[in-house]
């Protein structure tokens, strides 16, 4: 990019305006469209597929350009900010007549976290804005859903992946760090979808800060609690320098500073999270998941909502037993449908106020929000009427009804608005008087000039004479070149086409005037009506707000209420004791996939129980069983009703998992190395409060290497005394349970039927007896002759297990090849042995058997084949 000084005028204006935003798209509205230039526009053309052309030359070479038109740009920006983006919007600010390039400047930048715009937001996702700064022991977090108003701080310890877990936790859209800030936070970050802004260190400032936070929130807004945060506060106010920055105004609709801790939060870090499958499913989708089973909310102020349990589940009692208490109201008076069909019908007035506060609500907005207002009532009425439980009777106060509000929309809009504002139809007839005495001018226009018509046909005795409009030359009179007839004086000729004269009169030129005019006020008036109405409505954005809270809150209770009875979920109760006791637990997603029966399975950890080894085969049921728990001891943390048939839940701190194996390529680890780090965290993190999910530690290393590494870890937590579910294939650390009375056993038995094996998915006391890895292998479609080869094999290496130090090539001292010879007869033997119980089967008349000789024969038979058997081995 040039910015010589042989470029035009307005193309030295665009250079200037760009260098102050070089990583963001410049929309550079020219007339009609808006136009990017140079490597912006090479970009726009590729993610937009729009033409690429060029204007003018830089150097020598052409300028590229790409450009949209304005009233079609949301389409374009919105696709844009879904891929990240960031696009500042220039417009043209000044009087177009005036000599040289008019007047331009940036009125918004426009952000993946700063969007409010239906379009660019899906309606069930949260855009959350997120600030940090650092010192070497503490990073200070500031946070915003941008349409909430919401501004909330933390600070916590800068350890491991604590940023990455808070990031991951909240899925934040954009991240804001200060430019002299460590390069430790991208490469920590490359696996989230998330925007990294860098930031210049004096918005971090603390003093400019602590201004700008009474500036929104009031003097008040700076607490004692909040000033022992510093960090958290420097965060804060880059948030709100950016925001203006962004909006190019002071946001009205920032209403509130609060304090989240993570203290009374249950931990679960991003690794964990996956694992879980909370969210998101391990292949990246949002089916299958925990939350798809648990998310049946009516609106998207609900979905949002149980969003931010998930994200935040809170290991407050009190908070979890009174949403138990209204999910159980709910329950037993038997109004969730009638609140939920209400419910339906809301809109998202959360958006629709923060769309009104930052002043581009379209008149759909409106509304939408008129026919909230008009269901309030009933939805506050049903839940009075029928719920007794306090936390939902509050919940109900809150929805303020804002009768003037509903009135005012009542009497101001029409019923089917157009998209935009801009063009007008909006306001209603007999709203307001003036508006309809512009409008009354221009729409009884075709009456006046119809009347014109004749008057002007009769004065000049042409019948073909017409009066019409265009909106290049306006009205004009217009008469064929056939008619040879002398015009009245006042008839001055306007244009000249092929077969026809256009002229102008007078008194046409003064209806002319007068109809444009009163257009142009009429259209400019309505929308100062229209900004009017928003302004009475922003007097209530608070309760507005409010009412949005209320509506999640009671959509959420409802949902869960639904979910439990749907379910068949139950209340949990809760303990400040270190006991997780769960009668009959299940997995919800598993249960809602599989079309068999699921099969529940109780457990319970306890102080002298507390680290469980579970053994089994593969697909035998290990990993869902500990998911499951883990999935129970969340939803109660939600203040959800469980999968169980009951449950005693203790005080748990956290949730840690180590579960699946995948490589990390883009930071160059393998799945060994992915496996010790997330277990090295979780080692270093747990406490005797946490839950622990540890599966086949050890794995991906050698056999002796994994074996040592699983159970040094497994007697680590047995120290730690964390609740442990321990699973592995490594029959060596069932030993344990000898050496370490808070250690038990447990396994999953599957049972072998006709060379089949069936898996039972039932918990049981003690070690499993074997692994059945080559039957699993066998469901797998693995080759014959590779499985018969295996079990030679396997035979070999178990008769190491009185000298596990024995070399192994000495148990393997043969090959399949080398045997293949002796196989084919040992196969031929075997198939003869079959073949020979078949013909004795077929001989048998049992009419003709005595009971001692059908005995006899029945022995004779099932020796045979268990002499068979012994051959396969």
């Amino acid at each position: 990019m040039s910015t010589e000084s042989t470029h035009t005028p307005m193309m030295q204006q665009y250079l200037t305006i760009k260098s102050q935003y070089p990583e963001t798209l410049l929309f550079y509205r020219m007339g009609d469209f808006y136009e990017l230039f140079y490597d912006d526009a090479h970009k726009a053309a590729k993610l937009l597929d729009i033409s690429l052309t060029t204007r003018g030359k830089s150097n020598g070479e052409p300028i590229a350009m790409a450009g949209v038109p304005y009233h079609a740009a949301e389409n374009y920006l919105s696709r844009l900010v879904k891929q990240g983006l960031s696009v500042a919007i220039c417009e043209q600010v000044g009087d177009v007549t005036n000599k040289g390039p008019v007047a331009r400047e940036v009125v918004r930048v426009i952000t993946p976290a700063t969007v409010a715009e239906e379009s660019f937001t899906d309606s069930h996702d949260s855009n959350i804005l997120m600030a940090v700064f650092e010192n070497k022991t503490r990073i200070g977090i500031a946070y915003l859903e941008f349409t909430q108003g919401e501004l909330k701080v933390l600070e916590i310890k800068r350890e491991d992946n604590t940023l990455h877990d808070q990031v991951h936790r909240l899925k934040a859209k954009e991240l804001l760090t200060c430019e002299s800030s460590s390069d430790e936070i991208q490469p920590n970050l490359r696996n989230e979808q998330i925007s990294i802004q860098k930031r210049p260190e004096w918005e971090f400032q603390l003093m400019g800060a602590k201004k700008l936070i009474q500036q929104y929130f009031g003097q008040n807004a700076l607490t004692d609690e909040l000033n022992k945060k510093p960090l958290a506060v420097s965060a804060a106010g880059a948030l709100l320098n950016y925001l203006e920055n962004t909006q190019k105004a002071t946001p009205k609709h920032l209403h509130n500073i609060t304090i989240e801790s993570n203290e009374n939060l249950l931990n679960i870090d991003a690794s964990s999270r996956r694992n879980l499958e909370l969210e998101t499913s391990l292949s990246g989708k949002g089916n299958h998941t925990l939350f798809a089973i648990i998310n049946k909310c009516q609106t998207a102020l609900g979905n949002r909502l149980l969003k931010q349990w998930f994200k935040s589940p809170t290991k407050d009692h009190h908070i979890l037993n009174s949403r138990q208490d209204a999910i159980q109201d709910l329950i037993q008076q038997s109004a969730i449908d009638g609140i939920q069909e209400l419910l339906k019908q809301t809109q998202d007035i959360e958006r629709i106020a923060s769309r009104i506060a930052l002043n581009s609500a379209k008149p759909k907005d409106l509304i939408a929000l008129r026919h909230t207002l008009s269901i309030l009532p009933d939805l506050k009425a049903t839940i009075e009427n029928n719920q007794h439980d306090p936390l939902l009777i509050a919940h109900a106060k809150h929805l303020t009804l804002l009768p003037q509000i509903l009135a005012l929309l009542n009497a101001s809009l029409v019923d089917e608005p157009p998209i935009t504002i801009r063009d007008g139809g909006v306001i209603k007839e007999g709203f307001d008087a003036h508006l309809d005495e512009l409008r009354n001018i221009s729409q009884h226009a075709g009456d006046y000039l119809i009347q014109l018509e004749q008057q002007q046909r009769e004065r000049t005795g042409i019948n073909t004479l017409k009066v019409s409009f265009n909106k290049v030359h306006g009205y004009y009179i217009e008469i064929s070149k056939a008619h040879k007839v002398e015009l009245p004086v006042d008839y001055t000729r306007r244009q000249t086409l092929k077969n026809a004269e256009r002229y102008i009169t007078p008194e046409l030129k003064s209806f002319e005037d007068k109809i444009l005019s009163s257009a142009e006020k009429a259209l400019a008036y309505e929308k100062s009506l229209y900004q009017d109405i928003l302004e009475e409505i922003l007097v209530v954005y608070q309760d507005l707000q409010q009412t949005a809270k209320a509506i999640a809150e009671i959509d959420v209770l409802s949902n869960l209420a639904e979910r439990a009875i749907t379910l068949k979920l139950n209340r949990p109760q809760l303990s400040k004791d270190k006991v997780l006791d769960i009668k009959d637990g299940r997995h919800l997603v598993i249960e809602a996939l599989s079309k068999s029966p699921f099969i529940a399975n109780s457990n319970r950890l306890d102080q002298q129980k507390h680290l469980q080894i579970i053994t089994g085969p593969n697909m035998g049921g290990k990993s869902t069983y500990m998911r499951q728990i883990a999935h129970i001891v969340f939803l109660t943390h939600l203040g959800s009703f469980i999968p169980a048939q009951s449950a005693l839940i203790g005080d748990i701190d956290a949730i840690y998992t180590r579960i699946g194996a995948s490589d990390d390529i883009s930071s160059g680890r393998s799945t060994f190395m992915v496996e010790m780090t997330e277990c090295a965290h979780i080692l270093r993190h747990a406490t005797d409060k946490s839950l622990v999910l540890m599966d086949e530690i050890g794995r991906g290393t050698s056999t002796f290497d994994g074996l040592a590494l699983a159970m040094a870890c497994a007697e680590k937590l047995l120290k730690i005394e964390a609740y442990t579910l321990f699973a592995t294939h490594y029959f060596e650390l069932t030993h344990l349970a000898a050496q370490y009375p808070t250690l038990e056993n447990i396994h999953f038995e599957a049972t072998e039927y006709k060379d089949n094996i069936i898996f039972l998915h039932q918990a049981k006391p003690g070690a499993a007896l074997k692994s059945y890895g080559i039957q699993v292998a066998k469901l797998a479609g693995v080759p014959h002759d590779v499985l018969k080869n295996a079990k030679k094999i396997l035979s070999r290496l178990e008769m190491r297990d009185n000298d596990p130090y024995a070399p192994i090539q000495q148990s393997l001292d043969f090959s399949f090849t080398a045997h293949h010879d002796h196989d084919d007869k040992h196969d031929n033997s075997i198939a003869h042995d079959y073949e020979l119980v078949i013909e004795k089967l077929k001989a048998l008349d049992p009419n003709k058997l005595t009971p001692i000789e059908a005995m006899m024969t029945l022995f004779d038979l099932k020796s045979t084949l268990e002499a068979t058997e012994k051959q396969l081995i």
